[in-house]
This record gives structure tokens, C-alpha cells and sequence, in this order.
């Protein structure tokens, strides 16, 4: 039994990667606006720097306790989570109070980019200094993405 936790490791990491397109495929039909490729690289990135200065707030718990509380930040859901029931509330919550969210493909990427093994289907960047500049052209591209009807 212990024996076969190395072998499984191994076949997850030997996978190969899902290209963006690839990953459009296991889009739910509530991923609306979806980020470009170039730009769901920006805010992955964006999110690793977050990471480092804790500005990060990850999961839909501490994401929705925090958007009550009024806190500001760029709002970025994964497409790919099922059931969409488990946070279909987010989006809403944030057109009430005026936040620039937008979906990526892929929740896994958008954990391992918060720098957790898990898969995570909703993270909060948060502004600070030492990623500025990062941070104000994500939210420009995303507050330019077409809002769903």
C-alpha cells in the first residue's frame, strides 16, 4: 500500500499539461467573461506575487466572508468547478459591490499558482506595492472583458 503512493505521484506529475484550448472543453456554461489566454497568464502570475506578500484570499469561504466585509481585489473564478452550485453566488456578490472578477480555465493552475498542492476554484488578489504594477493591468484588462448579460 505504501509502496503505491510513489507510483501514483509519479503518473499525476508525468501527465501531460492541458493547453488552454484543451481546457475550454470542461468549461461550466456560467464561466462568462473568461479570461484570453494571455491574460489568465497575467493573473495567474499576478496571484503568485500576491502569494508571496500574503495578499491572497483563497476559497469561496474566506473570498465571500471577505467581499462582505467590503474588501477590494480582482475576484478570479475557475471555470472548470462543478458542481456550479458551490459558488455561483460569488459573481453576484460582486456586481452588488462593484469588484472586476473573471474566470480562468483551470482550477488546478489557479491553485498551484495561490502555491497550494489543491485545487482551489476561487481566489481574491488583493492590491499592495510590491506588485502594483501587475495588479493595475489585470484589473484593466478585466474590468475591459464583456460582462455577461
Amino acid at each position: 500500500m505504501a509502496r503505491d503512493k510513489p507510483e501514483a505521484a509519479a503518473e499525476s506529475e508525468a501527465a501531460p499539461e492541458l493547453s488552454y484550448r484543451e481546457q475550454l472543453d470542461f468549461l461550466n456554461p456560467i464561466a462568462q467573461p473568461l479570461a484570453s489566454r494571455k491574460l489568465t497568464r497575467k493573473l495567474l502570475k499576478c496571484i503568485r506575487k500576491a502569494t508571496k506578500q500574503k495578499q491572497v484570499r483563497r476559497g469561496v469561504k474566506e473570498v465571500q466572508k471577505f467581499i462582505n466585509k467590503g474588501e477590494k481585489g480582482i475576484t478570479v473564478l475557475a471555470g472548470d468547478t462543478l458542481p456550479i452550485d458551490v459558488y455561483c453566488h460569488i459573481p453576484i456578490m460582486c456586481e452588488d459591490r462593484s469588484l472586476p472578477y473573471a474566470y480562468v480555465p483551470s482550477k488546478t493552475d489557479l491553485g498551484a499558482a495561490a502555491g497550494s498542492k489543491r485545487p482551489t476554484c476561487v481566489i481574491m488578489i488583493k492590491p499592495h506595492e510590491e506588485y502594483q504594477e501587475a495588479y493595475d493591468e489585470c484589473l484593466e484588462e478585466v474590468l475591459a472583458l464583456p460582462m455577461p448579460l
